[in-house]
């Protein structure tokens, strides 16, 4: 799968295939499938916890235009996605005390991740379909070093940010490495 490739929208509910692009009668009980005019094709994301939400976590990534939109915001766990540009990266950082799951959507990323800011011994590159876990205490990053933006999504736990946060480009974050 190359770096602006997608790979088939199928999935199973059990042993039974199903075509998630097929109108089946289901309705999510998120409220992303409505389009703002003017939107062009894009959903509206608005923070949607701590309430039992479900949603297709692939498409509101990849739809994401912003640096990072909070999507899920509940007591123990945070869902965010994220937009990052070509040469931009998701800021060198730590978290002491919460574990981070990231996958990516589309685009190409340098992983970087280690015991210290300055000993990121761990480097691997990653693209559509690569998981990152990152255990409570490393220091990490992740640096889209493609020709697109790097569509992530992130689940933290507990919680990281603010609920409803956005952050439209890198420089909105205020711990974002400048």
């Amino acid at each position: 799968m190359g770096e602006r490739g997608r790979r088939p929208r199928r999935g199973r509910i059990g042993s039974r295939p199903i075509d998630r692009d097929s109108d089946d009668g289901t309705t999510p009980p998120c409220p992303w499938t409505s389009r703002a005019p003017g939107s062009e094709g894009k959903a509206e994301m608005e923070d949607q916890g701590p309430r039992p939400c479900v949603l297709d976590i692939e498409d509101l990534t990849v739809q994401n235009g912003n640096f990072r939109t909070a999507l899920w915001t509940g007591g123990n766990l945070q869902v965010t996605v994220m937009s990052v540009e070509p040469g931009d990266d998701v800021g060198l950082e730590v978290h002491e005390d919460r574990d981070q799951f990231l996958r990516i959507e589309a685009g190409l990323a340098r992983v970087e991740m280690g015991p210290a800011r300055d000993a990121l011994d761990l480097v691997h590159k990653a693209g559509d379909g690569s998981a990152v876990l990152v255990p409570a205490g490393t220091w990490h990053n992740i640096v889209n070093v493609g020709e697109v933006p790097l569509k992530l999504y992130s689940v933290y736990a507990p919680a990281e940010h603010p609920h409803g946060t956005v952050h439209r480009t890198s420089r909105d974050d205020p711990q974002h490495a400048v």
